[in-house]
């Protein structure tokens, strides 16, 4: 702040300190825009929201992503509490991936 300036609550200077720095990285809001800014995320996230699917359905439908990427993301999604997996003792095992009501109310917005 320069001298001679005061601070007045509910200016753009006082409220940015109060909701965290976007541009610290470890700033919740930077990592929630990290998190569904991800293309492979947002289309997990909407097929999942029409239904629950297993591993390779998803791998069939969203063209382009790789095992990899989809294993990696769909973990970094069950981590957030975006997604569940529920996993079942058949043989072999089934993995079936849902959106939970988190995830759900995030994707709101996008699926309109």
């Amino acid at each position: 702040m320069q001298e001679g300036t005061i601070s007045i609550a509910g200016s753009a200077e006082g409220t940015a300190c109060a909701r965290g720095n976007v541009y610290a990285a470890d700033c919740p809001t930077r990592m929630l825009l990290d998190r569904i800014a991800d293309k492979w995320s947002v289309l997990i996230l909407l097929l999942l929201g029409e239904s629950e699917h297993r591993f390779n359905a998803l791998r069939r439908r969203i063209e382009g992503i790789s095992q990899k990427m989809l294993a990696q993301t769909l973990r970094g999604l069950e981590r957030d509490g975006l997604v569940a997996r529920a996993v079942e003792a058949t043989v072999p095992v089934t993995v079936t991936y849902s959106i939970t009501p988190l995830g759900r109310d995030l994707m709101a917005p996008a699926s309109r």
